[in-house]
């Protein structure tokens, strides 16, 4: 991308904005999300630690993201600038990044690397801006950065982003000792300091809930939505998620009064995230209530034994054409060994109330290559999904089981590649002309697994890999690469095995 087209594309996105905060500052930190500009400005994380500088007296901060090109095809990356100013990620004295989920360690390699900043922690020192690091990935296994960043706020950020920050420029020309005393905040992780030992997930007090977005734009994914939490958390006991019942206390709720009087009166579109919103036990009135002022309302989560006929009437008067919920395994056995409370009678009804309601279609998604599955729960699901397909047009969405870090699921291995090819095979081919399946690659699941089940030398192999190409074939010389001895758990050199 040249920089004329990178310029235009920028002013316009700018323009299009709306909230977006404007400070003089002595330290300015660049703000980095490792995927476009449309995904990060959809994550109420990075927009959370967004407003949580601009609160800091003498700090403000300037977003960089990663190309749109890039997306696709790493090598497309150009040097990365900040949108507010220009200015080469190179030359700000402290990048904060947000990591969501695994894979996208990659782009904030070849971000650096297009910043001609050494990607490896090692071989940086003063002269070189200093790389913290935080985001959804922190609640489950971090260590695939410890060999690219130089410290990691562990959990929850809101009230560690200014302690830290500020040590961070106070120490600024001492590394050795700005590393030490980041090793002694609780929740932060400097690997220099700790080695692989992982501090506690750190948990905010709960008046600092809800997080809610400044910006809005046309240009993020989830275009000009407001989004604020409705609950953090879960009180649910899946067996496959991070996010569950013993992380950080269970479910933490928000109010009614105390989301509706947060939400702009201005806002057409307003986004309620959570891992459980549709647990918040007055979520029927909260959809109502934006309805009844006109907003067009979306839900991250939606548990099928959490709908009933009012819900789906307030979703429906908020705008859903489109009734999505989890099926998350293939089969009843399959979800009962999950934890999940999702039974044929909820699916069945969720699919009843999609046509009650006039939406055009259910969509459900869920996994497959879990712990225990074979061919019978897959013809289990092509049975079901037929028989839900006759009551409303019905969509998959399917995603290749990889086990986390901090989950009961803990290294239970990767199904193999090719076995999940199977068995999507064997679903496209059950449902062809009856339902629509789509879902993710199972070869890049297996690069996603590698890394949530990884340590230290798994990311550092993501930095041989980007600069090969960044295909799955240089992923795979990358971690075949490595010995056994390196991984942080001995059953991980099952995973070569498993492709």
């Amino acid at each position: 991308m040249s920089a004329v087209p990178f310029e235009a594309l920028v002013r316009r996105r700018l323009a299009d904005e709306v909230g977006r905060f404007t400070k003089e500052a002595p330290t300015t930190v660049a703000l980095l999300y490792p995927s476009p500009y449309g995904a990060g400005m959809s994550s109420l994380g990075f927009q959370r630690v967004y407003r949580a500088i601009f609160d800091m007296p003498g700090f403000a901060c300037e977003r960089i993201f990663l190309d749109d090109e890039a997306e696709q095809d790493l090598a497309q990356q150009t040097r990365p600038h900040s949108y507010e100013s220009l200015r080469p990620l190179d030359e700000f004295p402290i990048v904060a990044v947000s990591v969501a989920y695994e894979l996208e360690i990659a782009g904030l390699v070849r971000m650096l690397d297009a910043a001609n900043i050494p990607a490896r922690r090692t071989q940086r020192d003063e002269r070189h801006p200093f790389i913290l690091a935080g985001g959804p990935l922190t609640f489950s296994n971090p260590l695939p950065l410890a060999g690219i960043v130089d410290a990691i706020i562990v959990g929850e950020s809101e009230e560690l982003v200014e302690p830290v920050l500020r040590i961070i420029e106070s120490e600024s020309g001492d590394r050795a000792r700005l590393l030490a005393r980041l090793a002694e905040v609780p929740h932060v992780f400097v690997p220099e300091h700790h080695g692989a030992t992982l501090p506690i997930v750190a948990k905010v007090d709960n008046a600092l809930l809800p997080a809610w977005s400044p910006i809005r734009t046309p240009h993020a994914v989830l275009s000009n939505m407001f989004l604020i939490e409705t609950e953090r958390g879960c009180s649910r006991t899946c067996t496959y998620c991070v996010m569950r019942r013993s992380t950080n206390g269970g479910m933490r709720l928000v109010s009614m009064d105390q989301i509706l009087a947060t939400i702009p009166e201005d806002a057409t579109r307003v986004g309620l995230v959570g891992a459980a919103v549709s647990d918040h036990p007055r979520i029927t009135n909260i959809v109502n209530a934006l309805a009844d002022r006109g907003a067009e309302v979306g839900l991250s989560s939606l548990r099928p034994d959490r709908l009933n006929d009012d819900f789906v009437a307030a979703l429906k008067r908020g705008g859903y054409k489109t009734l999505t919920t989890a099926m998350d395994g293939p089969s009843d056995r399959m979800r009962e060994s999950l934890e999940r409370r999702a039974r044929v009678k909820h699916l069945i009804r969720a699919a009843e109330l999609a046509k009650a309601h006039k939406m055009d279609r259910l969509k459900l998604y869920l996994m497959v290559g879990l712990p225990g599955e074979t061919d019978a729960d897959i013809d289990e699901c092509i049975a079901f999904s037929t028989e839900l397909s006759r009551i409303v047009p019905l969509s998959l969405g399917i995603a290749p089981f990889c086990a986390k870090r901090n989950t009961p699921l803990d290294g239970k291995p990767f199904a193999g590649i090719k076995v999940v090819q199977d068995r999507l095979e064997r679903l496209r081919r059950g449902l062809r002309g009856r339902v629509d399946v789509r879902s993710t690659s199972a070869k890049w699941a297996w690069v996603e697994y590698v890394l949530a089940q990884g340590s230290e030398a798994e990311g550092l192999a993501v930095v041989d890999a980007v600069r090969e190409g960044g295909r799955f074939a240089d992923y795979k010389r990358a971690f075949a690469s490595l010995p056994v001895a390196t991984m942080a758990k001995p059953r991980r050199s099952l995973a070569i095995a498993q492709i």
